[in-house]
């Protein structure tokens, strides 16, 4: 038998009156908390386990708390792997509120971000302001109070304390964005804030090897090739027992996926080459067909050997290296390039051309200046990028005086030398040295001795380690 249709069991206008006496009460005896919705950068395609997720926006709503006489949940344990604090909150905020003021701003995202934007979604955030922490949404109950006058008012948030695990937590609001500050994989930077010049000082000879001709570049290098350099003979033919045998090393390059040689650099010119010309010889690094010759000079000096006396600081890109000139006529000066390192500092000179021309006294070395200065302040949480490998990271703090640079959420590996670039703050630093990725240290964990004894059982290096196929 039908209802009667005489009772209304709950009119549209009831319904609204309970539903403004629930957002007058949340207004009066509520907390405001903020809510921050969970955006899903990479879903695992199979599964559909989110991989990697941000929050980036922020709400605040009034919200009741049920838990008026502390935190419920399991409390602080200890466990094998370090202390767990399992605190819970229960929330109960205005279903209409959420609607009017929070769900119409989700619908406008992506729909490969925001999934569900009608109502709260499990795995959001809550910034609870009193105890100035995050919780995350683990279940939203929307049927209690159950249907009265026919209609649902409010959604109950069960939440637990938020375990950070590398997320983007970018929503502008300090007092949100610092709790994560100190937590996830760090990463120590520490960056050149002033520079130094390199020096060095030259050797001269005779009877040396003036420049290497690259007669055929070869092809299918894999590695570097080793170039080995006849020794010293007189013009009879002879080994010069008191000269000093010259060495080089070749400089590889790619093109169209063909690795070949580019050139060959001296890093010692010889001495006592007065005979014929020396033989070049170049083997290994899995490739052939290279071949090389040089021109001799055996009756004036050139630059036989670059020694580096200090490698100086902060160079990120490679420097001019000049040498003064020759002084005899004809007179033909010495060339050299530079060896930038990983470090920023330059290892080493090569020569390209040993000159000629020049007296008994060295000629003096000059090195470019390092062309890398810090400039500007981090800002927390932006991106900053590596100029060498692209690598993108979260500033989680900047001190200048001790010229470290913490960062998080890195995507790839920095290289000492490369500039780092604020993303926002436009600050720039080259890295001086990278240290390795660190968290809290907790005295009670034990998870390095479970990894090391797991290993001891499998090899979770193989692709199956539990079988041959």
């Amino acid at each position: 038998m039908a209802l009667n249709p005489f009772f209304l069991q709950g009119s549209r206008g009831e319904q609204n009156l309970i539903q403004d006496l629930i957002n007058e009460q949340l207004k009066i005896y509520g907390v405001e908390v903020t809510y921050i919705p969970r955006k899903f950068v990479r879903k695992q395609t199979i599964l559909e386990e989110v991989q990697s997720s941000k929050f980036d926006d922020n709400f605040l709503i009034e919200a009741y708390l049920n838990n008026y006489d502390g935190y419920s949940g399991a409390g602080d344990i200890m466990t094998k792997f370090g202390v767990s604090i399992r605190d819970e909150v229960s929330l109960v905020i205005s279903k209409e509120r959420f609607e009017d003021f929070i769900a119409v701003f989700l619908e406008g995202e992506d729909d490969d971000e925001i999934t569900v934007s009608s109502r709260p979604r499990e795995g959001d955030l809550i910034y609870f302001p009193l105890g100035q922490r995050l919780f995350e949404v683990k279940f939203v109950e929307h049927e209690s109070p159950f249907y009265q006058l026919g209609k649902n008012y409010v959604y109950e948030l069960q939440c637990e304390l938020f375990e950070y695990e590398d997320e983007v937590i970018d929503t502008s609001v300090e007092d949100i964005d610092k709790t994560i500050e100190d937590q996830g994989y760090i990463i120590d930077l520490t960056m050149f804030t002033t520079t130094s010049r390199a020096t060095a000082t030259s050797t001269v000879g005779q009877g040396y090897i003036r420049q290497i001709f690259l007669n055929n570049d070869g092809s299918g290098y894999t590695s570097t090739p080793i170039v080995t350099i006849s020794g010293p003979t007189d013009p009879n033919g002879n080994s010069v027992s008191t000269g000093t045998t010259a060495t080089a090393v070749a400089i590889t390059t790619t093109r169209n996926n063909v690795t070949s040689i580019s050139e060959i650099l001296l890093t010692h010119a010889g001495i006592g080459y007065t005979g014929a010309e020396p033989t070049i010889t170049i083997t290994g690094g899995g490739g052939a067909g290279a071949a090389a010759t040089c021109g001799i000079v055996t009756d004036k000096r050139g630059v036989v050997k670059l020694t580096v006396t200090d490698g100086g600081v902060g160079y990120s890109t490679v420097p001019t290296v000049s040498i003064s000139v020759a002084s005899l006529s004809p007179n033909l000066n010495a060339t050299a390039k530079a060896v930038v390192s990983a470090a920023g500092t330059i290892s080493a000179l090569r020569i390209v051309d040993a000159g000629s021309g020049y007296l008994a006294s060295a000629p003096t070395v000059t090195i470019g200046a390092a062309s890398t200065v810090g400039v500007g302040t981090f800002w927390f949480n932006e991106v900053v990028t590596g100029s060498a490998t692209s690598t993108t990271a979260r500033v989680k703090n900047w001190d200048y005086d001790t010229s470290i640079l913490k960062v998080g959420i890195v995507t790839g590996r920095f290289t000492p030398g490369e500039v780092i670039t604020g993303g926002k703050s436009s600050a720039e630093y080259a890295i001086k040295t990278v240290g390795t990725a660190s968290t809290t240290d907790n005295k009670y964990e034990q998870n390095d001795e479970i990894e090391d004894s797991s290993d001891l059982i499998l090899d979770f290096t193989e692709s199956n380690p539990f079988g041959t196929y």
